[in-house]
C-alpha cells in the first residue's frame, strides 16, 4: 500500500509563497491524476488543484492563477507552489487521487496523509 507524507507548510503573511511537497512511498503512476485538496477549520475538503500522470492540470477558481500543482514522477512527488496567498488559503493541505475532467478518483484513493498546514496571517 503506497503511503502519501505532505510537508512544506508553515506560517507566511499575505501575499507570501509557499511550496508544498507529496512524497508518495511507491509509484503513484498507476494513479490517473493527483491533485491537492485543503480543510479549513469548520469546512469541508476541496480539491484545490489537480495534475493527471502526463502533466495535465486543472485548478480550481479560487486558486487560478496563483497555484501551480506539478509532479517528478521518477519521485514519485507531487508539488504545490503557491504564490499571493491569502487568509482564506489557510487550511491543512492534502494530497491523494483527485478528479480532473471525467476521470473519477474514488477507485484509486490511498489512505490519507496528515497533511501539512499553511497558516496565511499577519
Amino acid at each position: 500500500q503506497v503511503q502519501l507524507v505532505e510537508s512544506g507548510g508553515g506560517l507566511v503573511q499575505p501575499g507570501g509563497s509557499l511550496r508544498l511537497s507529496c512524497a508518495a512511498s511507491g509509484s503513484i503512476l498507476n494513479i490517473y491524476a493527483m491533485g491537492w485538496y485543503r480543510q479549513a477549520p469548520g469546512k469541508q475538503r476541496e480539491l484545490v488543484a489537480s495534475i493527471t500522470s502526463r502533466g495535465g492540470t486543472n485548478y480550481d477558481d479560487s486558486v487560478k492563477g496563483r497555484f501551480t500543482i506539478s509532479r517528478d514522477n521518477a519521485k514519485n512527488t507531487v508539488y504545490l507552489q503557491m504564490y499571493s496567498l491569502k487568509p482564506e488559503d489557510t487550511a491543512v493541505y492534502y494530497c491523494n487521487a483527485a478528479k480532473i475532467w471525467d476521470y473519477d478518483p474514488r477507485r484509486d484513493f490511498l489512505p490519507w496523509g496528515q497533511g501539512t498546514q499553511v497558516t496565511v496571517s499577519s
